[in-house]
């Protein structure tokens, strides 16, 4: 039996994964999906001060109050920053490393230079502390009216504050996993960073890389083929 620690997207929650969750547990393998504070079901405790650190807590803490071990930890999205960032409290828990069409951060970088380039942005008395998301698109109109009624804006400190990584990801014990949506939609504002990560994995023989035929919302268009490569990669020798 495996241990999967699922971590969701920006102004998404927990419950994107709940197709691939339900999928994953089928098979007897202990899944958990962590909330991360100020959005999806935590939405409720959003505040100017919730930032990039807080969601790393959220992640570090339930696998250490869990004390999980020889997880499967998985990034989706906005989410590959948060599994780095975790990285410093709980690398030695971590048997294999999975980014889901994700940014795959390097020390300093923050999602706002990842996305725009334009480095650290700066957070001003007085403006704005909420950010919106793009629309994302689904297959299925049910699952995106589904969706969009849970999504919420997000604390600009999550993408403004940079993520700290002491080593290269390379240089850890664990097995690391690069998987791509190969039909993004146009204009995805996330993809071009998420392409650069992709064909750095799949040229490096430090990573595994796997595609789905899909756009950036994988979990919830593609829960089969994602369930199954995560599936294969938990029970991989």
């Amino acid at each position: 039996m495996a241990s999967f620690v699922l971590v969701h997207g920006a102004w998404g929650g927990a419950h994107g994964f709940r197709h691939v969750r339900k999928l994953l547990q089928s098979y007897g393998h202990e899944v958990f999906t962590p909330s991360l504070t100020g959005i999806g079901e935590r939405v409720h405790l959003a505040s100017p001060l919730v930032n990039l650190s807080t969601h790393v807590a959220d992640v570090v803490n339930q696998i250490l109050y869990e004390d999980l071990k020889d997880i499967v930890l998985v990034g989706f999205s906005y989410g590959g920053f948060v599994v780095t960032g975790a990285l410093e409290h709980i690398a030695d828990r971590v048997k294999h490393l999975v980014y889901l069409d994700a940014f795959v951060p390097k020390s300093g970088d923050s999602a706002w230079g990842q996305v725009l380039g334009a480095g650290r942005a700066k957070i001003e008395i007085g403006k704005g502390w909420l950010m919106e998301g793009p629309k994302r698109a689904f297959d299925d109109p049910a699952e995106a009216a589904w969706m969009q009624a849970r999504r919420s804006p997000q604390p600009i400190g999550c993408f403004t504050e940079s993520v700290y990584l002491s080593k290269p990801l390379e240089d850890y014990a664990f097995t690391r996993t690069y998987v791509k949506a190969t039909a993004p939609a146009e204009g995805d504002p996330g993809n071009e960073a998420f392409l650069k990560a992709a064909r750095y994995a799949a040229a490096s023989p430090s990573w595994q890389y796997f595609e789905i035929a899909s756009n950036h919302m994988l979990a919830s268009n593609q829960p089969a083929e994602t369930a199954k490569i995560l599936l294969d990669i938990a029970t991989a020798a």
